[in-house]
């Protein structure tokens, strides 16, 4: 198998996902993020790293978004936003998150293969991405790719997608963004 007909095939696997997103349930996801006071995202593993870049696009559109687990992250309190990417939605280390989160009376916002785990019940928001979890393919999606690799970059596609939307919505370019870029580079 050559190199383009694995990423052909790939964006035919990411195209059904994002196929599949609820558009309502997006624009309200947008919505959480609008009326927070401060952001905080959360991810384990490689879905943590998709939560970064979500994070850092987010600072650049000038909201007060952190990571979660950063020795500069602040204390999260209600009227505050805790955005949880997690596959499987039982993650223990999120789950605690969530349930903290709960009881400061913070809002929520999963996105998960499985919307009605533990995490999106905890959750006010809860966006599925129908992909293919790590160990199997209970949710009848068959990838050809390893492990949660489908769940991970449909999660990325749907970040980025967020950004979008709300760039949109608040009439900011890439220009105003990028002076918000980092220049210790």
């Amino acid at each position: 198998m050559k190199i383009t007909d694995c990423a052909r095939e790939m964006i035919q696997e990411l195209s059904h996902v994002v196929a599949a997103i609820d558009d309502e349930t997006a624009e309200q996801f947008v919505e959480y993020i609008l009326q927070a006071n401060k952001i905080f995202v959360a991810g384990a593993g490689r879905s943590g790293l998709m939560g970064r870049a979500f994070a850092m696009r987010l600072m650049q559109m000038g909201f007060e978004a952190y990571v979660v687990g950063e020795t500069v992250t602040p204390n999260l309190d209600k009227g505050d936003l805790l955005i949880v990417g997690t596959g499987s939605g039982e993650t223990k280390t999120l789950l605690v998150m969530a349930e903290k989160a709960r009881n400061l009376n913070a809002s929520i916002a999963v996105v998960s293969i499985f919307p009605e785990s533990t995490i999106g019940r905890l959750s006010n928001i809860a966006v599925q991405l129908p992909a293919q979890p790590k160990t199997g393919s209970e949710t009848g999606y068959q990838s050809i790719q390893p492990m949660g690799a489908l769940f991970e970059q449909s999660l990325m596609l749907f970040y980025d997608a967020l950004i979008l939307m709300l760039m949109n919505r608040q009439g900011t370019n890439a220009s105003t963004m990028f002076s918000r870029h980092a220049n210790l580079e």
